[in-house]
């Protein structure tokens, strides 16, 4: 009689194994992945489609007629303006918050490290009332405000100081613990060899951090560019002035230009799925290089 397959015999017992692959275990499997791309084409591929279906629901004229008006490219150029602004200051803030919580030991960094996370847990709309009440006509500093003539409650620098509060926890928060991980070996093995502090820090604590570095900054731009709550209690609406993309679309809609509406939800879903990419390919790069 011929021997039986010792390939097949083992085959056998790695089925029979725990966790090995069944009927059972596949059906589970795909049942699972069928729910959930289920749920995102309700949650998320269905209403992208439907924004981008509404925007040029009367054709490609009047969806290029929309974003050439004069009310909505200066919600454009400020959105673009307050990011370009926010994301700088709060790259440096992240930077110097993280090398500090995580290189030394210090009274007091508990607390920062609260109170960084403080915009996550706080309302937009709270943040946003909290600078009426500080910088208002009636806040603490409005009255000398006005007496110097300088704006910031209903102006530009208004929306710039609420988007900068509700943003500068990202690049914070993604850097601290990686900057932990890494710990200080290498530095102060820079430091030993006569590095100064500045040296050491490009040449080796950046490099170390770029990818983390990157991807808090593509998230606080997305969250910048997104904001809404905070700057819609500080802004005043003012079309042309203190309108950013999201406010722009609300005030569109409230006035039943619902093309223009989602013509500008469609520019802003666009910026979007383009972070989205980025961040997507920064982790990619990010995993495959460490």
């Amino acid at each position: 009689m011929m021997d039986a397959d010792p390939q097949a015999g083992s085959l056998e017992e790695l089925a029979a194994r725990p966790g090995g692959e069944t009927v059972l275990t596949a059906l589970a499997r795909r049942c699972l992945i069928g729910i959930s791309v289920a749920f995102l084409a309700a949650l998320l591929f269905a209403p992208l489609a439907a924004v981008f279906v509404a925007a040029l629901g009367r054709g490609i004229e009047t969806y290029l007629e929309t974003l050439a008006d004069p009310d909505v490219q200066a919600a454009i150029r400020l959105t673009l303006l307050t990011a370009l602004v926010v994301v700088p200051v709060n790259t440096v803030f992240g930077l110097s918050a993280a090398w500090a919580l995580a290189k030394f030991e210090f009274r007091g960094k508990s607390l920062i490290i609260t109170l960084i996370d403080l915009p996550i847990a706080v309302s937009p709309v709270i943040s946003g009332m909290l600078f009426v009440l500080l910088f208002g006509m009636h806040g603490w500093f409005g009255s000398w405000l006005a007496d110097h003539g300088i704006s910031i409650i209903f102006a530009v620098p208004g929306i710039m100081l609420a988007t900068l509060f509700v943003t500068f926890p990202y690049v914070a928060r993604e850097l601290i613990p990686l900057m932990q991980q890494l710990g200080n070996d290498e530095e102060e093995a820079a430091i030993t060899l006569g590095s100064g502090a500045w040296m050491t820090f490009f040449r080796v604590t950046l490099p170390k951090i770029r990818w983390g570095l990157l991807y808090g900054v593509i998230l606080c731009n997305a969250r910048a560019m997104g904001e809404f709550g905070a700057v819609s209690v500080v802004s005043g609406h003012i079309r042309g002035l203190t309108n950013t993309m999201p406010l722009a679309i609300e005030q569109l809609y409230n006035d039943y230009d619902f093309t223009g509406a989602f013509a500008v939800a469609s520019l802003l879903t666009l910026l979007a799925v383009a972070t989205l990419v980025l961040k997507s390919l920064v982790e990619r790069t990010g995993y495959r290089r460490r």
